[in-house]
């Protein structure tokens, strides 16, 4: 046993070498697996740390939400007050340029609707030739928080400047509400409304130059509710001081004349729109000047005193199922009754003054390329039969018509270019006018969207 032990004792120094590496390794391997626990562990932290930060603000939000939801809302702000900088008065401007040529187969300076008050008033289709036509200069902005101010100025050919609309809108009433005070054009019917470069025709139908002479504008208030449906619904009323025809300023104190309406509208599917209303006006008459001409020119009365209803029933339908093709079709319909005393040499005749009279058109725009419109329209008139000492029963019984047709090109929203051919029977003396005219309208600076 003895002989054994250095050769025992030799191979295991021999093995020393082998066993020290091997715990070397298990030792590196334990501390780099304690390394990577520590680094997992703070990392986990992190992320716990993260989530209870986000929860926290969450909370946070949701209280807030909650407790804004809950409040009265807060008031009106107070109106800014006036800066002395560059930008403090800065409406916006806008400007449009008109002109056209005329071609009449008739003398247009004797151009009357036949048995329609006032006779020989009306707009007509102007003078031969070149004419420039309505400039409109227009300023508005928003004056404080609560108000917004517009003025619209026409210059017309003749080197004179009306107002055509001069007012101030209330832009803070709540559910719905708004308010119109100064001159403005009547909320009444559909074409009232929209200014002269922003219609399909060179003119007006000839109910509106019939019966109001033109664009019927309002010198008072105007309030109007938009109902909170989806269904277009708004409902207005107005009333001014009677300076437009038909109607008279009265020797008094207060207004003349009222106006109500209501619209309604909505969408057909993806393509077609379409709106309608009702409107109803009332205005008196005292002492106005002027008077239906009998066959030969000579008026039959100087002046006359009377009551006018006139109801208002319009519609409009659009159908655009591409940018490239679009229609609209509209038309109005007015009735109007009037009675009232005739006078002669300053003195009221015997009988009283009874009328009942009518008007409507029809009228379609169909835009077959991006630039080019075609449309067609038809006015028809009916005087009634008015019923005084100096005329005969029939005497001026009258239906005057006009068709229409035009073309216009739209190079950009900024112009127009457009020809209209007219068959104008508006004399109603059995004589047809043929009425060719040119027109051409620019617009300048900024313009606002245009009535639906």
């Amino acid at each position: 046993m003895k002989t054994f032990q250095p050769v025992a004792a030799l191979l295991a120094l021999a093995t020393l070498p082998a066993v020290a590496p091997a715990a070397d390794d298990v030792a590196a391997l334990r501390a780099e697996m304690q390394a990577l626990k520590s680094e997992y562990s703070a990392r986990v932290e992190a992320l716990e740390t993260r989530i209870t930060q986000l929860e926290t603000a969450n909370a946070a939000t949701a209280d807030a939400a909650a407790a804004l939801a809950a409040a009265p809302p807060p008031p009106l702000p107070e109106p800014a007050p006036a800066s002395g900088g560059a930008s403090a008065f800065n409406p916006a401007i806008s400007l449009i340029l008109g002109g056209s040529y005329t071609n009449t187969s008739r003398n247009p300076a004797d151009w009357n609707i036949a048995g329609f008050v006032p006779a020989g008033d009306e707009i007509g289709p102007g003078e031969r030739s070149f004419n420039l036509g309505e400039s409109e200069l227009t300023f508005s902005a928003n004056i404080d928080p609560y108000f917004m101010g517009q003025l619209t100025a026409a210059i017309t050919g003749e080197n004179e400047i009306e107002v055509e609309e001069a007012f101030f809108r209330t832009t803070a009433l709540r559910d719905g509400l708004s308010m119109k005070g100064g001159r403005f054009f009547s909320g009444f019917g559909y074409l009232n409304e929209v200014h002269a470069h922003a219609w399909d025709f060179v003119d007006q139908p000839l109910v509106y130059q019939a019966m109001f002479g033109g664009q019927y504008k309002q010198n008072g208030v105007q309030v109007k509710w938009l109902a909170p449906t989806d269904l277009f619904l708004e409902f207005g009323a107005e009333t001014g001081n009677g300076d437009g025809f038909p109607a008279t300023r009265l020797e008094k104190n207060g207004f003349n004349g009222a106006t109500l309406f209501a619209h309604v509208g909505g969408d057909i599917g993806d393509d077609t729109s379409w709106r309608a209303g009702a409107s109803w006006l009332t205005q008196r008459a005292e002492s106005r000047e002027g008077g239906i001409a009998d066959a030969e020119g000579a008026p039959l009365f100087e002046s006359f005193t009377s009551d006018a209803d006139t109801w208002v029933v319009d519609g409009v339908v659009k159908w655009a199922p591409s940018p490239r093709r679009q229609l609209k079709v509209q038309g109005e319909y007015m009735h109007r009754r009037e009675s009232g005393e005739i006078f002669v040499n300053d003195a009221p005749l015997a009988d009283d003054y009874r009328n009942t009279h009518s008007g409507w058109y029809l009228q379609s725009v169909y835009q077959f390329a991006p630039r080019w419109r075609i449309g067609a329209r038809y006015d028809s008139l009916d005087a009634g039969t008015p019923r005084y000492t100096l005329v005969p029963d029939g005497l001026l019984d009258a239906n005057p018509d006009r068709v229409s047709l035009m073309l216009d090109w739209n190079p950009s929203e900024f112009s127009r270019l457009r020809a209209q051919y007219d068959w104008d029977d508006a004399r109603d003396d059995g004589e047809t006018d043929r009425v060719l005219r040119l027109q051409y309208i620019y617009g300048i600076g900024a313009h606002g969207a245009h009535k639906y």
